[in-house]
């Protein structure tokens, strides 16, 4: 009988109970439940494998640059980030308030970083992310309108509970960039969150999208419910390679 229950367990795809049905019959502790007590631990186990396994989609689907964690951020001073901000951003009640986060800072500081780790709570809090490279995104979006992909890309983006858009501004937009950029600020504004990472200072992202009235619209519904975090110091990636050369000496 029990073979045959684990093997309506597989066949069902409920992995977690299968598992735990499993691990009882070996250790032979099955007695030790009442029938309310082992048909919770069943359901108890099914739901954490699924909670589990769907945390372990999302974050495939991310497609992150770093595989980062809040506890891992690094705050020494000198880098104006604030714990207790950090910490609040970690319980993502941004997400739930439709908000924005902008990450400013010179190349090399952890802007990225700090995006991926955000991102990477969200996922485990059960929201889903996205994350693109900015010019990544808008030239693979141009190709999309050529094979006629793009309002499925569009889709998609819009489907997600956050958005990370990283190294925001390295090139000026062009026309059909900036259209998609609308588009897809226009589909988030008051529904959804993004995280946007950048080398630009916030008050020269006018002249790099260009088009005053276009970009009216975009910064304003950008920056208008959003948290700036503007890092400063020197460059980590520049920090590790001194002291890499200094262990090398």
């Amino acid at each position: 009988m029990n073979t045959t229950t684990l093997d309506k367990m597989r066949k069902m795809k409920f992995f977690g109970m299968l598992t735990a049905f499993k691990s009882n019959l070996e250790s032979g502790r099955q007695e030790d439940y009442t029938a309310d007590e082992l048909i919770a631990n069943l359901i108890e186990s099914e739901w954490d494998d699924r909670q589990n396994r769907r945390i372990e989609r999302q974050l495939r689907n991310a497609r992150f640059r770093y595989k980062a964690a809040i506890e891992q951020l690094n705050y020494d001073t000198d880098r104006n980030i604030d714990r207790n901000a950090m910490m609040r951003f970690a319980e993502c009640s941004f997400i739930d308030k439709q908000e924005n986060i902008l990450i400013t800072g010179s190349t090399g500081i952890g802007k990225s970083y700090i995006a991926s780790a955000l991102g990477h709570q969200a996922c485990n809090l059960g929201y889903s992310v996205l994350y693109h490279n900015t010019a990544k995104l808008f030239g693979k979006l141009k190709m999309a309108k050529a094979d006629g992909s793009y309002m499925k890309e569009i889709a998609k983006i819009e489907r997600q509970d956050l958005l990370i858009l990283d190294d925001f501004g390295i090139q000026p937009f062009d026309g059909p960039t900036r259209s998609a950029l609308m588009e897809i600020i226009e589909d988030r504004h008051g529904k959804a969150s993004m995280i946007i990472t950048s080398q630009v200072p916030i008050n020269k992202w006018h002249e790099v999208i260009g088009e005053k009235t276009v970009a009216d619209a975009i910064l304003d519904r950008i920056i208008h419910q959003a948290h700036r975090l503007e890092l400063k110091g020197e460059s980590l990636r520049k920090k590790q390679r001194n002291k890499t050369e200094e262990i090398d000496d």
